[in-house]
């Protein structure tokens, strides 16, 4: 039966740009939401460290607290939601929320990552609720798709862009000819990055995303720290230019695949075809496609950061941690992982690859370099040359698919090579 609950109680961990986003669509729509929830909100505390820190919302200052222990402790609130990000206090926290049977809306997509299978352990155990679809492409419903809405498909593939900034970043450089320093620069001032980017440039951001993705999509508690990363940083306008020739786009994405049992998890810069559905994805945006067995290929896009729409992820989080308490069905949506899934070591892993090497422009050159790559059963697939400066040649190469293992012997030969001068890092390349 039905709990005889008119009213649920709120409390929140934070009031920043994602709180404030929720708090203001709670209240500005607050009859819409009370009728398809079918109970009233109120916000009840609301810990920050600063209270008298100007913020848009209209709450009333007396809700404001500097103590967060003091929220989670409340017997008021039924619900804990957690937007104030960080691992400390954040999960002590919500480990203390869910002890005494409350529910938990968290947008910590590191906490998640890192720590997540234990909050779940424990929600189980008491019989509550942990909800986070606001920790992965902010107002994009992801979570909800992979949990409900494909919870009888088999998925066999993840291709991600799910770091804004990044995205931002590169599309300024490849649209407007900026340099990775001046994109940044911009970035931080329009409020994409922060004033210290590096979870966002340095892939941490999207590495901590599609392990959430990965082990709801394919069932295993994913470690973080298993996952090969490369970020951004080492991009250049050149880059960009050449992977313009050759008919691509570079982007950020987050990968993770599931063939015969062994999944394979990575997140780095990628060249995507630009007649791939990624490659149009622009600015700020982010977009996740799925591969099913039943479904075969969907598309997720939108507006992946920022308050309203991150905000929206979390009421719609509110929502249905409510419905459950006022219908008696809190716990209905356990964790599901099982343990220690068989991953793909990045050696193994397959791709083609981008290649880009400056060398003596002399005869003879490029048959002493493709010798190594047929050496070590690297396939070239075609190559551009240019001349530079002096008695010097830049040349891209393209390969077919080939194990990271067989190019990174292939390289380590190459740059002993007296006529090689230099060689830039490798950069993958998506299939369309």
């Amino acid at each position: 039966m039905p709990e005889d609950k008119s009213v649920v109680r709120l409390g929140f961990l934070g009031m920043g740009v994602v709180g404030c986003g929720a708090a203001n669509i709670l209240l500005k729509n607050a009859a819409m939401i009370a009728h398809r929830a079918r109970c009233q909100f109120e916000i009840v505390k609301v810990a920050v460290r600063n209270p008298k820190k100007p913020r848009p919302v209209n709450l009333p200052p007396e809700l404001y607290t500097t103590d967060p222990y003091s929220v989670v402790t409340d017997p008021r609130v039924d619900i804990v939601v957690e937007v104030m990000g960080g691992l400390d206090p954040s999960f002590d926290l919500l480990v203390t929320a869910l002890k005494q049977g409350k529910s938990v809306v968290t947008a910590n997509k590191e906490l998640l990552a890192k720590r997540g299978s234990e909050l779940l352990d424990i929600a189980k155990e008491m019989g509550t609720d942990v909800y986070f679809e606001a920790s992965v492409a902010g107002g994009i419903p992801i979570i909800t798709a992979l949990k409900q809405s494909l919870a009888g498909e088999t998925i066999h593939r993840i291709v991600g862009i799910l770091n804004g900034t990044t995205n931002y970043i590169l599309t300024r450089m490849g649209r407007d000819g900026l340099s990775f320093e001046q994109a940044l620069r911009e970035a931080q001032e329009k409020g994409f990055a922060e004033a210290d980017p590096s979870d966002d440039v340095d892939g941490h951001d999207a590495t901590y995303k599609i392990a959430i993705l990965a082990a709801i999509a394919f069932g295993f508690r994913i470690r973080v720290d298993t996952i090969y990363r490369e970020g951004i940083r080492n991009i250049d306008i050149s880059d960009i230019r050449y992977a313009e020739e050759l008919g691509y786009a570079i982007k950020l994405l987050a990968i993770a695949k599931q063939e015969d049992g062994v999944i394979e998890l990575r997140v780095h810069p990628t060249l995507v075809p630009k007649t791939h559905p990624l490659a149009a994805v622009s600015d700020q945006f982010n977009a996740i496609l799925i591969e099913g067995e039943n479904v075969g290929r969907l598309m997720f896009y939108g507006q992946g950061a920022g308050g309203p729409p991150t905000g929206n992820s979390v009421v719609s989080d509110i929502i249905d941690a409510a419905r459950n308490i006022v219908f008696g069905s809190k716990a209905r949506i356990v964790c599901t992982c099982r343990v220690n899934p068989q991953l793909k070591p990045i050696s193994q892993m397959e791709s083609r690859f981008c290649l880009r090497m400056d060398v003596i422009d002399r005869p003879g050159v490029l048959a002493k370099i493709a010798s190594v790559f047929g050496n070590n059963q690297v396939s070239i697939a075609s190559l551009i040359q240019r001349e530079s400066k002096g008695e010097t040649a830049h040349i891209v190469w393209l390969t077919h698919k080939t194990p990271y293992a067989a190019l990174q012997k292939s390289l380590a030969e190459i740059r002993q090579l007296k006529v090689v001068l230099s060689v830039r890092p490798p950069l993958w390349v998506e299939s369309e």
